[in-house]
């Protein structure tokens, strides 16, 4: 995850969004296959597995506000020689350890802003909803992100 998130932390916002949004895209054409492998991983009915429509906003918006969120911010308090400002940087490696409730929308909340920052994430979600993780993986195979950027572990 370290050599991958080294190359991705240098690709520009933009670019990283284009594959947020291939992830989206290929998360949405699952989900023949997901709503009904949410149900009866969490015993909830088919009905209430309206969270997909919150995991399509909320990465929309992440994507589309990335690139000012990242953008360095100058200090309020201007000093004569000096240029001061926050510049902000990838954290790295990120571990989310995401829940068994609404797994595709608590999991997106931290994974996607992770990747548009430029690091790394690796997954590991609850028991009850590891097809969760398996799904987010093959979404971001089929999108082409670089292999290694996000990991899906599977433990106990």
């Amino acid at each position: 995850a370290r050599a991958a998130q080294e190359k991705w932390a240098e690709t520009p916002v933009v670019e990283r969004g284009k594959y947020m949004l291939a992830m989206l895209e290929a998360l949405v054409a699952m989900t023949d296959e997901i709503v009904p492998e949410i149900a009866w991983q969490m015993g909830r009915p088919v009905r209430y597995g309206g969270e997909f429509g919150g995991v399509k906003e909320r990465t929309n918006y992440m994507v589309e506000i990335a690139e000012q969120a990242l953008k360095p911010v100058m200090a309020s308090n201007p000093k004569e020689g000096f240029r001061r400002y926050v510049k902000k940087v990838p954290l790295g490696v990120v571990l989310v350890i995401a829940p068994w409730n609404y797994p595709y929308l608590t999991a997106v909340n931290t994974i996607v802003p992770a990747l548009m920052a430029g690091s790394a994430v690796i997954l590991k979600h609850a028991a009850q909803t590891l097809l969760v993780g398996e799904r987010f993986q093959q979404a971001f195979d089929r999108a082409g992100l670089p292999k290694g950027l996000f990991q899906n572990l599977v433990m106990n």
